[in-house]
């Protein structure tokens, strides 16, 4: 006679089953309804056709089906629908109770789950099955009794599926490696049809035939996903670009350059924004590089999936500059700082992306970084008034104030322009290091190695991204200044490389309290003491300092008093202003003594400081938690966590302090 065991909630803590989180685990096993018992399960409709299942205790359980009679448990039988379900661990097979999909109150508030397993080995069901030595029934097994006062979610019938969460990027914001997988999306074939609709309209190119004296250059589509600030996609852009690569020097082209804006020059121009309370707008110039006529004759492949259909074999005769080509940059700075000189700005001597417009006491400055263009001055009008003329003769996109420019996030507050790249980690370190002087030191010593890494510069780059990682809403804050006077810290590591004995330069130049120049790199010889290593440094440093001061000049900022150059060094100081001092450094190069020159004639003064308030020091070498924590924060870095939520405070100040 069949022996009734009422279906019990599966304990966390019982014997009977193993258990990961709330669910039991089970191996794998050829019958898929023995693994969870004694709990209850559902059982598809498809387990109908079953018939007894026998398992033997002796070997894996399986499936088996042996025909057996009609009676009142079988499946013939009007009266029980259900297929009984046999253990073999007796001649005689013992019948157990019948599942069902309504056996338990718990299974209905459970989903069945595609990952979840319900296979068990044989030694693990002996243990949920197994009947005692003698040919007794099997008998009910309790759980054990609880003496912890813990509540389970089981014990309170909660059962939640694990939900597993797969890091898969969607398809509409994968960037295409090619046409064919460009065309079946929509919004692609959008991008490319106004990339290519653009390119007619301005008479790119007219179709010829083919000659064999043509250099025929070709062509490909190339597919960016355009992301804001918060990483999102705004725009779909698909661009032709032209394979430079296969230009041919002297004949498709003779003169190559690509003028970008130097990183201080940005710093320097934000930082006196700031302080004068400036608005700083940004404006992109569609099709930049189609607005220049070329001075050379250049043939060019039909762009694929836009072959005229009545002209198939012919080829597209350049008339205006494209993408890709070696003299497009230089063509379309040409054509830009034509107009731009058309409308009374003057090209900085310090800085040829640089544009400057002065009339009585209203300042404008024009920031060239390709086709991303910042502008900035203290008179509104004439920035909305030159963006204006700009449009009249561009395909000008106004992005309005200053937010996002070339991977920099910039957040305008109450305590100044914070600057931060907490979203580029994966990137080039050399790209982060534009908003994080604290990386300087670390840069430079990774960039000397970067054709031969071996294992223990892995393990640097990957402490320096557990660093990244922790410190990763650091960034720059630009403060406003009163008085925008100059200064900068010298020193220098004599012989830090183990390996060569060469010593390790580093400066920082201050504008104000801002931070906008910052430097650590290897010095080109062997210094034979201490003070010549401080000495060359400190070349180093005035020559960065002498280019700062010609810039702010540029800018109508003329300092009070003579820029200040401190170095911890005191013989590498008394050098700088002592003539006596030259005797013991024959040795060093006549060029270096232009140090001396500047001190006479009081362009900059070199001023001796103790080595613990050196700000560059942590560009020099490595540094102990306490001081580089110091040091970081001395050199303007400060954490943004509160700015970037949104939360800004009035006593943000004290942040860097």
């Amino acid at each position: 006679m069949p022996i009734s065991i009422k279906p019990r909630l599966p304990l966390r803590s019982s014997p009977l089953s193993t258990w990961q989180g709330s669910y039991p685990i089970a191996a794998a096993s050829s019958n898929p309804l023995l693994g969870l018992f004694p709990t209850t399960i559902t059982v598809p409709s498809t387990t109908n056709s079953l018939s007894n299942h026998s398992v033997s205790p002796s070997r894996p359980p399986s499936l088996s089906q042996t025909p057996s009679t009609p009676s009142s448990n079988s499946p013939d039988s009007p009266d029980s629908p259900k297929s009984p379900i046999t253990h073999s661990s007796s001649p005689s097979p013992t019948t157990l109770p019948t599942i069902s999909p309504a056996s338990s109150p718990a299974h209905t508030s459970r989903p069945q789950s595609p990952f979840y397993s319900t296979a068990s080995p044989a030694s693990s069901l002996n243990n949920h099955m197994s009947a005692p030595a003698s040919s007794s029934p099997l008998q009910s097994i309790d759980p054990p009794i609880h003496t912890h006062p813990m509540v389970t979610r089981s014990q309170n019938q909660i059962f939640k599926p694990k939900q597993l969460y797969l890091a898969e990027t969607p398809y509409s914001e994968v960037e295409p490696t090619c046409v064919s997988q460009a065309l079946k999306d929509h919004r692609w074939r959008q991008a490319m049809s106004e990339e290519f609709t653009a390119l007619v309209s301005q008479g790119t190119w007219d179709l010829v035939p083919p000659a064999p004296n043509q250099n025929i250059i070709g062509c490909k589509w190339v597919f960016r996903l355009k992301r804001g600030k918060d990483g999102r996609v705004e725009r779909y852009k698909a661009r032709l670009v032209a394979k430079g690569f296969h230009q041919q020097p002297g004949t498709d082209y003779t003169k190559t350059f690509s003028l970008v804006i130097k990183p201080t020059t940005i710093r320097a121009i934000l930082s006196i924004a700031v302080s004068g309370g400036w608005k700083i707008h940004q404006v992109d110039i569609n099709n930049a590089f189609l607005h220049e006529k070329l001075d050379e004759q250049l043939f060019m492949q039909q762009p694929a999936r836009f072959i005229d259909p009545h002209l198939p074999h012919h080829v597209c005769r350049l008339q205006k500059s494209l993408y890709g080509l070696k003299q497009a940059p230089r063509m379309w700075f040409r054509e830009l700082k034509q107009f731009l000189l058309a409308h009374d700005l003057t090209n900085s001597r310090s800085d040829c992306t640089l544009f400057i417009y002065r009339q009585n006491t209203d300042w404008l400055y024009v920031l060239v970084y390709i086709d991303d263009i910042l502008i900035t001055g203290s008179n509104p009008i004439a920035i909305d008034n030159l963006i204006t003329a700009m449009s009249s003769k561009f395909f000008v996109k106004k992005l309005g104030e200053l937010d996002f420019f070339l991977g920099v996030e910039a957040i305008q507050t109450s305590a100044g322009l914070f600057l931060s790249q907490q979203r580029q980690i994966v990137g080039s370190f050399q790209y982060l290091s534009l908003t994080r002087p604290d990386l300087c030191f670390v840069v430079n010593l990774l960039s000397q190695f970067m054709h031969n890494p071996i294992d223990l510069h892995w393990q640097v780059v990957k402490r320096v991204l557990r660093y990244l990682n922790g410190t990763k809403f650091h960034g720059l804050l630009l403060r406003p200044q009163t008085f925008l006077s100059l200064h900068g810290f010298s020193d220098a590591d004599w012989a830090g490389d183990k390996d060569t004995s060469i010593s390790t330069t580093g400066y920082v130049m201050y504008l104000g309290s801002n931070p906008v120049s910052w430097k650590a790199t290897k010095q080109r010889v062997v210094a034979r003491s201490s003070t010549e290593a401080e000495y060359r440094a400190l070349a180093a440093a005035s020559s960065e300092m002498v280019w700062i001061l010609n810039l702010l000049h540029e800018l109508g900022i003329h300092p009070s008093t003579p820029p200040a150059l401190y170095c911890d060094n005191i013989g590498a100081t008394y050098l700088s202003s002592n003539p006596v001092m030259h005797s013991p450094m024959k040795h060093i190069a006549i060029d270096l003594h232009f140090v001396r020159d500047l001190v006479d004639h009081k362009v900059l003064r070199v001023s001796h400081i103790s080595s613990k308030d050196q700000f560059a020091d942590g560009l020099t070498k490595p540094s102990s938690s306490a001081r580089f924590t110091y040091l970081r924060s001395k050199i303007g870095v400060a954490d943004g966590s509160s700015i970037l939520r949104g939360c800004v405070k009035e006593k943000i100040s004290a942040i860097s302090s």
